[in-house]
């Protein structure tokens, strides 16, 4: 140790063999990386969020990250409320800026159901994706299709602090009486775009991430994003 530059001497054993301009390497990065807390375990959401946020200048961390378990309920009368309700809760816990959304199908034959019970939409304990589906198709039998119908999604991005800031995204389509591709999650697989004769579950990832309501209301976010990280890093 005595014959170390007195610099080099605290660092770890395996870095003090490296050349000097690059010892500090690992630590200058993680301190400059940004972090974000994607609020939600929701395996689907967190591989469109990833990829949407993939050229965004920050580590993305998961809740099982920090383990953290957080059972958040969604009692909002808003898609904003509830996005809200998602990401001051993580943010509070982990003490980082977290991003929660909350997104709902609105079908027009339906007057706007199931809108933000979605989720919650089917009558049955424990449903799965496809008992919401065919409960939704159950619902819109005998009336006159077109079911035209939008995705709707808010992001809101929080920090530990309590300030909160909101983007949307929105995606037009409608519904159709069968399933058709294996993309996607929730209602995705009845959901078409007309203009490009495809269900939001046939599109490849690229496709997704320009048009659905998600990556619409996460690319309204990016700004937002980019100036909270960068305030928070300057105040840190």
């Amino acid at each position: 140790m005595q014959n170390l530059p007195l610099g080099v001497q605290n660092l770890p054993l395996g870095v003090q063999n490296l050349p000097l301009g690059v010892q500090n390497l690992p630590i200058l990065q993680q301190e400059i990386m940004p972090k974000l807390l994607l609020a939600t375990n929701n395996r689907g959401k967190v591989r469109e969020i990833q990829a949407l946020l993939n050229d965004l200048d920050v580590e993305l961390i998961l809740p099982a990250d920090l383990g953290l378990e957080l059972l958040v309920t969604e009692e909002g009368q808003t898609y904003a409320e509830n996005a809200a309700r998602k990401a001051l809760a993580f943010a509070r816990a982990s003490g980082r800026i977290a991003l929660g959304d909350d997104s709902g199908l609105e079908v027009d034959a339906l007057d706007g159901k199931p809108g933000l019970h979605s989720h919650r939409f089917a009558p049955w304990p424990d449903a799965t994706d496809a008992n919401r589906r065919a409960y939704l198709l159950q619902r819109l039998q005998g009336r006159p299709r077109p079911w035209t119908a939008r995705f709707r999604a808010t992001v809101a991005v929080a920090t530990p602090a309590g300030e909160v800031r909101y983007a949307v995204g929105a995606c037009e389509g409608e519904i159709i009486p069968e399933e058709r591709g294996t993309n996607g999650f929730g209602y995705d697989p009845i959901f078409l775009i007309p203009a490009l004769g495809k269900t939001m579950a046939e599109l490849s990832m690229d496709e997704k991430n320009r048009l659905s309501h998600r990556a619409r209301a996460i690319q309204n976010a990016l700004p937002i994003l980019k100036e909270m990280l960068l305030r928070m890093k300057d105040e840190g």
